[in-house]
């Protein structure tokens, strides 16, 4: 059996952690490691801590919570977040299924988190840092640009509707594209929604800023809202003007609610009741999301462009979370293992505050509070084509654009696949991201 893990600083895009998982059925029975674990080389200490991590998993669904201690404090003594990638991984979904177990008891947990505030600042870094360490927010904006570029040909009044405004660099690039224009720039107007006045502002100086330099009639609209309670009168949609909808890995976050709302409405849903009978409901019951997706629609955008998290984190129990996230997870942590040092402070901070907080709640938090529920292309694609909107598949030269980005990275083991126009990024074969563009359907 061929090395799983490498020392720092090799290539791990021929083997890595996800072989694990393949693997897992060679090694049904590991029993019950105590002291030899520690002694254990790196792809042994893989396979046992997935072993530990699902034997807990399942301790923690049936309630179990003794077991669960034992196993938690096993995995502790193994898992490190700043060892190899299963080592680090380990140490964030020990962490969140003992969030979960603390959870029953509320007022434990409260005292506990009570301390925790998440400065602005430092949800600009992670968010910053994700940008630099990992292609795919880039691909994403080159996509997003470009099927706006095409779809705003010859419109002299633009209005572009940024569902998440945090990152100016991707409207800095479309200002440049628009200002080469043979026809000359459009008017342009981003509005930009986010729940931070402070992000909102920083946007506002620094497009303002470029727009002047270029002399790009411009105006920046600020929104600050949450999605779910976004009054879209705020957006102010003036007709005559062409317009664009940017949702960069927003829309998932609306489905908790939907849940939410469905136990409200129907009591007989407990927290206990058949995961096929809740499914079933829940798709009658697209409350939340299926009225927002309704609202972009009556806007009637010449052009949508949506980007997710392209993995199944919204199954209805806890071991379906758990293994689908330690997939999509052991894929985000390869990435870095590949190509950022096991020492870099930047690595741990995302893999911390980024990767472990998403981690926590897709697994501790149940109902409105899990809002990490990303789910896969082809369910995006149901929900957007029973919402009224068409697909519009991506261009030629955008794929292009993006595919030559995605090769000066200079890692193999980003992928870019094509699907029915729509485009699904990779880490080695597993699906992460998909971006896909959409038009109302009238």
């Amino acid at each position: 059996m061929g090395s799983m893990f490498q020392e720092e600083g090799s290539s791990s895009v021929t083997s890595s952690p996800l072989q694990f998982f393949s693997m897992m059925s060679l090694s049904p029975s590991i029993g019950s490691p105590y002291t030899w674990l520690r002694e254990l080389k790196s792809e042994e200490r893989g396979l046992a801590l997935i072993h530990l991590l699902l034997t807990c998993a399942n301790h923690v669904a049936a309630g179990s919570l003794e077991n669960a201690n034992v196993m938690l404090d096993q995995i502790s003594q193994l898992a490190s977040p700043d060892g190899d990638t299963m080592q680090r991984i380990a140490a964030y979904f020990n962490e969140a299924l003992a969030d979960r177990i603390l959870k029953t008891w509320p007022g434990l947990h409260r005292a506990l988190n009570s301390t925790r505030i998440v400065m602005v600042s430092e949800e600009i870094l992670v968010q910053k840092l994700f940008l630099e360490l990992f292609p795919f927010l880039k691909v994403s904006y080159i996509l997003t640009n470009q099927a706006i570029v095409e779809a705003m040909e010859g419109e002299k009044m633009v209005h572009i509707i940024d569902l998440n405004a945090a990152e100016p660099a991707q409207w800095i690039a479309l200002l440049q594209v628009f200002s080469a224009r043979p026809e000359g720039p459009p008017h342009l107007r981003i509005t930009g929604v986010h729940h931070q006045k402070e992000i909102l502002e920083q946007m506002a100086h620094k497009l303002t800023e470029e727009a002047e330099k270029l002399d790009i009639p411009f105006q920046f609209h600020p929104v600050v809202s949450k999605l779910e309670n976004l009054d879209f009168d705020k957006l102010r949609v003036k007709t005559g003007e062409a317009l664009a909808i940017s949702s960069i890995l927003q829309l998932h976050s609306l489905l908790g609610l939907d849940d939410e709302a469905l136990r409200r409405r129907s009591p007989l849903l407990s927290k206990n009741s058949n995961g096929i009978h809740l499914q079933k409901a829940l798709l009658m019951n697209q409350s939340t999301l299926e009225s927002f997706l309704n609202a972009l629609w009556g806007l009637s955008p010449k052009v949508m462009i949506v980007t997710e998290q392209d993995s199944n984190h919204n199954g209805s129990t806890l071991m379906e979370r758990v293994l689908e996230a330690l997939y999509s997870y052991a894929a985000l942590f390869d990435c870095l293992e590949s190509t950022v040092s096991r020492t870099s402070v930047e690595r741990l901070k995302v893999e911390k505050m980024l990767f472990g907080e998403e981690i926590k709640n897709i697994i501790a938090c149940e109902g409105a509070e899990r809002r990490e529920r990303h789910e896969k292309l082809d369910k995006w694609i149901q929900r957007l084509d029973l919402s009224g909107f068409g697909n519009v598949p991506l261009s030629y030269y955008g794929m292009l654009q993006a595919r030559r980005f995605l090769q000066s990275c200079g890692c193999e083991g980003y992928k870019m696949r094509d699907e029915n126009g729509c485009v699904v990024i990779c880490w080695q074969d597993r699906p992460l991201f998909s971006i896909s563009a959409w038009r109302s359907r009238k």
